[in-house]
């Protein structure tokens, strides 16, 4: 039987991760690392706005 129909004979979802060993791409490790970075950038504007009172658009004279 095809390796990708379950029993019932529903195709299944092929996974997201096809290889964990490389470090780049959409591996587990990257996408913690992914998620961490947000979390620093998030903090950081939130810093930014609370000490400045601006928004970043208006912090970067960009608007």
């Amino acid at each position: 039987m095809n390796s990708r129909v379950n029993r019932v004979g529903i195709p299944t979802v092929a996974p997201m991760y096809v290889d964990d060993s490389q470090k780049g791409g959409f591996t587990p490790y990257a996408e913690l690392w992914n998620g961490r970075m947000a979390m620093v950038g998030f903090a950081a504007l939130l810093i930014i706005e609370l000490l400045t009172g601006k928004g970043l658009l208006t912090f970067l004279q960009i608007r």
